[in-house]
């Protein structure tokens, strides 16, 4: 694996933004993944509208994304224990592969006029599982891509960056694509876009770490060490915790977002992706925030504070109906998003232990993507009841709420963090003293 020499201390500006490209397979992995996702957007945003125009149905926009999502909930722990023993860059080219083969089958059936909400609701479950190992096997394949563990923190968050500047093209894209031609094109489009990820894993050199071959040999025993290590820690209880929140009351804001677009400001598609737009760009400029950031240190105070932000932005956004204002809240929905989720990520994948990396990965993701349908299905019905604005403006206050407990219990939880980030080698392992108090976690 080719890198050269880092020193965050001694880098700035762009190139302490960028210096986790300085990993060959990451570079590789980086801009195959940018191009592959502006289509996974483009999918997504054609998939939103298609529903709502074949239904009118808010409850289905909801069922539509609890079928997509769900899997990650319900197979998490075992996609865990399977990247753990499995080669993650060979999965990762399987479920990729997967993927681009339901895009297509999306596009054949939507060109076609053919389509129906069932096919959607099928392939939606597809993904979902496909998703529920590709995701956490991404998560757990940074630590192959970077050398480096003080890049692992940067790393997370270029690839955050990457994810929210397609979240910021592919819905403007999206937009125009149905104006014209329809949503169908979307699907094409995208499925095209995952031939550039799958040649940057097929390029890449990996030098695979070898198995433990005195691990058991039984899925149920290392599932349960997975849990027992997961949950009986306080730091990866207490992130996990506030994640699982923020993805159940405040994340389908997203899966309304059609119903915003076309109910409330009166708009078309061009509204839901420029919507769609505005948060990809709060998002982006909360990824090259943490990009730019020199340590892990205080990443604790940040995951409380943009959980806060975000919980504040959805209330005021529910209350919005001017186009321009929204807009702008969106802004803060998105920088507040990103930054909890990639300094939950980041302080995650710094302090667990190697052989359990994909397990614990495999939680974050049932704490993210998992617990989102489940909030999507809820949000769905409660939309049907009592209107989407009075909907989000409940997910948004129970999100502060989070915020606030978890701010609470970090002066505790930085003490525990502290010594993890030395043993890992994410931090010099010099006496904390003053520093540790002004700089924790």
């Amino acid at each position: 694996m080719e890198s050269a020499p880092t020193n965050s201390h001694e880098v700035k500006g762009l190139k302490l933004i960028l210096r986790s490209l300085r990993h060959k397979n990451f570079r590789l992995f980086f801009f195959g993944q940018s191009i592959s996702l502006v289509g996974t957007w483009m999918q997504i945003v054609a998939m939103g509208w298609l529903v709502f125009n074949l239904t009118r149905s808010m409850f289905l926009l909801g069922a539509v994304e609890f079928a997509s999502q769900i899997p990650a909930f319900l197979f998490g722990p075992l996609a865990g224990v399977m990247i753990d023993r499995w080669n993650r860059r060979r999965l990762l080219i399987i479920t990729q592969t997967l993927a681009m083969v339901q895009a297509f089958i999306l596009a054949a059936l939507a060109l076609t006029g053919q389509i129906a909400t069932w096919h959607i609701i099928s392939l939606s479950i597809f993904i979902g599982l496909v998703n529920g190992f590709d995701i956490p096997a991404r998560q757990a394949f940074f630590v192959d891509m970077i050398d480096k563990k003080e890049d692992l923190g940067n790393a997370i968050a270029l690839n955050s960056s990457m994810f929210n500047g397609a979240r910021l093209i592919g819905p403007s894209i999206a937009g125009i694509t149905i104006a014209l031609v329809g949503e169908g094109i979307c699907f094409l489009l995208n499925g095209i876009t995952f031939l550039a990820v799958i040649a940057a894993l097929l390029a890449m050199k990996i030098n695979q770490k070898p198995k433990d071959a005195s691990k058991s040999s039984y899925i149920i025993h290392e599932l349960q060490d997975g849990f027992t290590y997961t949950f009986g820690s306080a730091p990866i209880r207490s992130v996990l915790q506030l994640l699982a929140l923020i993805s159940f009351m405040g994340m389908p804001y997203a899966v309304l977002m059609p119903i915003f677009a076309k109910n409330v400001l009166h708009g078309g598609p061009d509204t839901l992706g420029f919507l769609i737009a505005a948060s990809g760009v709060g998002a982006l400029l909360g990824a090259i925030y943490l990009a730019a950031q020199r340590s892990v240190l205080g990443l604790g105070k940040m995951i409380a504070i943009s959980a806060g932000i975000f919980g504040v932005g959805i209330v005021a956004f529910s209350q919005s109906r001017a186009l321009f204002l929204s807009l702008f809240l969106l802004l803060l929905v998105g920088f507040g998003i990103m930054v909890q989720i990639a300094s939950s990520n980041t302080l995650l994948q710094t302090i667990v232990e190697e052989d359990k990396r994909g397990r614990v990965m495999s939680f974050f993701t049932m704490s993210f993507i998992g617990m989102e349908p489940l909030g999507s299905l809820l949000a769905g019905g409660l939309a049907s009841m009592i209107g989407a604005p009075n909907t989000l403006m409940i997910g948004g206050i129970c999100c502060i709420a989070g915020s606030v407990i978890f701010a609470i219990k970090l002066p505790a939880l930085s003490t525990m963090i502290y010594p993890l980030y030395v043993k890992m080698g994410a931090v010099p392992g010099v006496t904390p003293g003053i520093q540790m108090v002004e700089d924790t976690p």
